[in-house]
């Protein structure tokens, strides 16, 4: 026996026909006629010097030879398909994919894109908004913008202003509660997707920021940044708002922060391609484009004390 590999057209029919369970489907698939795949499949057994498949009349089953074969065929064919994706992608300077969270995505990114289009119309900006954590090169992503504290090893990484929150409402209510300690019977709105920060970044912690001693025991809990803050735009309740989500609302009135005191988490967001990849022309205009909007609205901050939430003493 030679541990010479055989042909990869074989390797792939049988990849195929193994995914399938079936010689017919993986024929079509691959755009051959199943005699043709059959005689692919057989020439592998006689390479090999055993079966791989026990044939039935309308079915086949897979031998132990075959169920040995199959996950490292299926994983490498799968390998190497990303590869030639990866390398076809480094030829294309017209296409964008960026992934970023649905929060981000509808509150920040989403109202700005027109800006990034008109100055770069060029590019072909595709979107994909979900909070799953993607693999850059298998999932044929050019660029992820993800919060947290960060450990992004392998990667080109560029972390951003750190991430702070404040209570946000509508003028409305504004007139209404005037104080922090007013908000203890005001509607308050939660944001749990940021239930993670530790130390964590709530309304406890706000209310002691603000020297006021208080849990809120009921009020609307939202998964989602964005939605917490659209409840708070409908006039719904008060929300602590995160920077880069209230912003825009914050400029165009829909919403006030009345009280000027900010907390401020060590989480941030951070840009974040391959290794490499940065210098690649549509990614560069990108990451210089996000990072000078962010810096474009950096001055509200200058309107707010902000105090880290690692100096606020523990309930």
């Amino acid at each position: 026996m030679t541990d010479r590999l055989p042909p990869l057209t074989a390797l792939r029919a049988f990849e195929a026909a193994a995914r399938h369970m079936s010689f017919a489907k993986a024929a079509e698939e691959l755009h051959v006629t199943p005699a043709a795949l059959s005689f692919q499949i057989k020439s592998l057994e006689v390479h090999l010097g055993t079966t791989l498949f026990i044939r039935r009349n309308r079915a086949v089953d897979l031998t132990e030879a075959g169920k040995t074969l199959a996950p490292g065929t299926s994983e490498g064919f799968q390998t190497l398909t990303a590869a030639w994706r990866a390398t076809q992608r480094l030829q294309d300077n017209t296409t964008l994919t960026v992934t970023a969270g649905p929060a981000m995505t509808a509150k920040w990114l989403a109202p700005r894109l027109y800006d990034f289009a008109r100055a770069y119309p060029e590019i072909e900006l595709r979107i994909s908004a979900n909070l799953r954590m993607a693999d850059l090169e298998r999932d044929e992503v050019d660029v992820a913008i993800r919060f947290g504290y960060g450990v992004d090893e392998g990667l080109y990484s560029v972390p951003v202003r750190k991430e702070w929150l404040t209570p946000v409402m509508t003028p409305e209510l504004a007139r209404k509660y005037t104080t922090p300690e007013s908000l203890t019977d005001a509607p308050l709105i939660h944001d749990d997707s940021i239930d993670f920060l530790d130390p964590p970044c709530n309304w406890p912690t706000w209310f002691r920021a603000v020297g006021v001693e208080f849990t809120p025991a009921r009020g609307a809990h939202f998964s989602n940044a964005d939605h917490a803050v659209d409840a708070a735009c409908a006039g719904v309740g008060v929300a602590l708002g995160r920077r880069p989500m209230i912003i825009k609302d914050l400029l165009e009135g829909r919403l006030v922060a009345p009280f000027k005191v900010a907390i401020e988490t060590e989480a941030r967001f951070r840009f974040l391609c391959q290794r490499g990849a940065e210098t690649r022309p549509q990614i560069a205009a990108f990451r210089d484009w996000f990072l000078a909007e962010i810096e474009r609205t950096a001055h509200i901050s200058d309107d707010f004390t902000i105090i880290p939430v690692k100096d606020i003493p523990a309930a």
